[in-house]
């Protein structure tokens, strides 16, 4: 659990006093906005840490193409990596971030708990108030596949938990202002996440061989000049 929130930049924290959705003034070191998309033990296909940069120039560009898109595409979310728990993959990201862990019962009902919304730096006490973000979204994934993925590798995107990155537990409200826009059209509200935010997202694409279009290049390039020391580590998926 607190591994995850390092990995995001979080502080780990005990929260559970805090109100509902109330804003924490804490600030994000740089140091710990790294990307991401690293496991522990730095499995086989891990990359070493590329300045963000660089990271960004291994990406292909390419025009977005929309047409055909639909979000049933996608299948999630499909039963966790858990099989025994009973719950889906989005209660499992859930539980994954918790700062302080919600009880489980029967048929994966959590009660009790708290979490911090990264996109908007608000503690939420509740989870029925979270949504599970696809970082990359399902449409801008559709927009960016070099080449048409099977339903197989789309499902497996869609519930991707072999990364810390792919998915993040947010507030519902910061997820829905952000949908499925590109860093060229939306950010975090929390300014102090950007840096991670930009890495994360870099990271997400190249692990999944996905394009950018130019607006969204010159995006994360413009993000780069203010995060000069953040470095992405990511690997391929499967």
């Amino acid at each position: 659990m607190i591994k995850n929130l390092l990995r995001r930049g979080l502080p780990a924290l005990a929260l559970c006093t805090l109100p509902l959705l109330s804003s924490t003034p804490t600030a994000h070191s740089e140091p710990a906005e790294r990307a991401l998309g690293q496991t522990a033990a730095g499995p086989a296909g891990a990359r070493a840490p590329l300045p963000l940069y660089e990271a960004i120039d291994r990406l292909p560009v390419a025009p977005e193409h929309r047409d055909g898109y639909r979000r049933d595409l996608y299948k999630h979310w499909n039963r966790g990596l858990k099989l025994t728990d009973g719950c889906d993959t989005r209660k499992e990201v859930i539980l994954s971030e918790a700062v302080v862990a919600p009880q489980v019962a029967a048929g994966c009902k959590l009660t009790g708990g708290s979490w911090r919304s990264a996109y908007d730096n608000l503690v939420v006490t509740d989870a029925a108030r979270l949504d599970v973000d696809h970082f990359v979204p399902l449409a801008e994934v559709y927009d960016s596949e070099r080449t048409p993925w099977n339903a197989a590798r789309r499902e497996a995107y869609a519930n991707d938990q072999n990364s810390p990155d792919t998915l993040i537990a947010v507030s519902a409200a910061s997820n829905r202002s952000k949908a499925d826009k590109d860093p060229a059209e939306w950010l975090p509200s929390d300014a102090s996440y950007h840096c991670t935010y930009a890495a994360t997202w870099v990271a997400t694409k190249l692990r999944w061989d996905l394009a950018v279009d130019d607006n969204e290049r010159q995006a994360l390039l413009g993000l780069a000049e203010d995060c000069p020391i953040t470095t992405v580590v990511y690997e391929r998926a499967a």
